[in-house]
């Protein structure tokens, strides 16, 4: 596959598309004539780049000039400690060090350090590349140093859909950052296909995003179920007027699609599964939880699915080569077939996702998961989230409890009362016993990680 720079250039010598951030936005046609980078990208050839920036324009920049020239570039999350840094430096073998000004003092990790410029402003230089650049991306564990993924540019966007001839021009958006997977992909989308592309910040108001979003005309947009609560709970969702929705990262239960279904009448609502590891394996655009049965084992899919132990496998192009690292698991299995550890159920004909296998309460020794609790409480129409975790219990080891955030305020302790009930007599009429929550609260808002996940209690 062409480098991201030839990809750009190749029609017409221009490079159309742009990167909107929330402090400024640049032109991707302003790197004809400058470097965003303190030096030339050629003087890069066959570096081992680690690309630790604060801010993602930055981050973008450094690897549309980078690709195809580096040897192998190394995607640091912005949350990912100093320490971290250490230790990824030394898996990967990084020779040299992108910084911007949020990040300079990191600059001291390596003796090589490249800085990231506030705009096109360095000689350019010539950017075209003959490697394939190896691309590395960090997993997002809950704890310890992360796993570094192994990419490269075709198997994270050689299968990814390009703008069809005569379609209306796209304007893409994502509540992820670019360096993680589920923002990678649409980064390329938009990077690959020629349109801009709208970033966001974690310290930037959900609402002052969307009303960004909105004002750049954004078409196509992305981000995981909880991003989603928390942009509907904003009250701001009616900034954008998109014509794709699409959900990753977590379960997506029918009351969040159908809430995007009310508030984007005019979209096609899509949810997919990925990993940083398997990659995109599917989406789903019916409106419906799950998947259907007959994608597992369906010969001439894109991704080759299997349900083994009643979890999810895949095996596709789109699948990471290995984990770095000389003590590194295995990533897939011999076979090919990658254990996403996600637990699946079979219900009429559709296979719905249940929660992580690492994920489990053990109640009295029964098994219960988090998500198909959740899924039942998020299902009332005044429920906007909600997170179910263990409580210990000196008989049956652990029982179960929810937290709910509310569409609404509701000030009448009556009133809640009597919905906390509803909500407990529900989860009895859609659950078997041990799983309905035996203490339900009612709280202001739930914690996100930097992935924008629920934050689920370790252990």
């Amino acid at each position: 596959m062409p480098s991201l720079w030839d990809s750009l250039s190749g029609s017409r010598g221009q490079i159309p598309g742009a990167l909107l951030a929330p402090d400024r936005s640049v032109a991707l046609s302003s790197l004809l004539a400058a470097s965003a980078l303190s030096v030339a990208p050629a003087s890069l050839a066959g570096a081992c780049v680690l690309v630790a920036t604060r801010s993602q324009l930055s981050a973008a920049l450094a690897l549309i000039e980078l690709d195809g020239i580096a040897r192998r570039l190394v995607i640091a999350t912005p949350d990912v400690s100093r320490e971290h840094l250490r230790s990824v430096i030394d898996t990967a073998g990084a020779d040299t060090i992108v910084v911007d000004e949020g990040r300079a003092s990191e600059a001291d990790l390596l003796p090589r350090c490249v800085r990231a410029l506030a705009g096109t402003e360095s000689p350019v230089g010539d950017r075209h590349g003959t490697l394939q650049s190896e691309w590395v991306l960090l997993t997002s564990g809950t704890t310890g140093a992360p796993k570094l993924v192994l990419h490269d540019l075709d198997s994270l966007g050689g299968a990814l859909p390009r703008r069809a001839s005569g379609e209306a021009p796209l304007v893409w958006s994502t509540f992820y950052d670019i360096r993680r997977y589920g923002g990678m992909q649409i980064f390329l989308r938009a990077i690959l296909g020629g349109a801009p592309l709208v970033l966001s910040s974690p310290d930037e108001p959900v609402r002052e995003f969307l009303a960004r979003a909105g004002a750049a005309g954004v078409t196509h947009i992305s981000g995981t179920p909880s991003h989603w609560r928390r942009a509907l709970m904003s009250g701001a969702g009616s900034m954008i007027a998109p014509r794709y929705v699409r959900l990753s990262g977590e379960i997506a239960d029918q009351a969040i699609l159908d809430a995007l279904r009310a508030a984007y009448p005019q979209a096609v609502v899509a949810h997919a599964f990925a990993s940083t590891e398997a990659g995109v394996a599917f989406d789903v655009t019916d409106g419906r939880a799950g998947f259907p049965a007959a994608m597992v084992g369906a010969a001439g899919a894109g991704a080759a699915l299997r349900v083994e132990d009643g979890t999810l496998r895949i095996k596709s192009a789109r699948t990471a080569s290995r984990y770095l690292g000389a003590a590194a698991d295995a990533l897939a299995g011999p076979d090919g077939f990658v254990d996403t550890g996600d637990m699946v159920e079979l219900r009429d004909g559709r296979y719905y996702f249940v929660g992580r296998r690492g994920g489990v309460i053990n109640v009295g020794g029964l098994k219960v998961h988090p998500e198909e609790v959740e899924a039942v409480i998020n299902a009332d129409p005044r429920v906007r989230m909600s997170l179910v975790r263990a409580r210990r219990n000196p008989i049956t080891g652990a029982v179960v409890v929810a937290d709910v955030v509310l569409n609404g305020s509701a000030d009448d302790p009556a009133a809640l009362e009597a919905l906390k009930r509803e909500l407990v007599d529900a989860c009895r009429g859609a659950l078997a016993a041990h799983k309905v929550p035996t203490l339900l609260r009612i709280v202001p808002g739930l914690e996100l990680t930097p992935a924008g996940k629920l934050v689920r209690p370790v252990g």
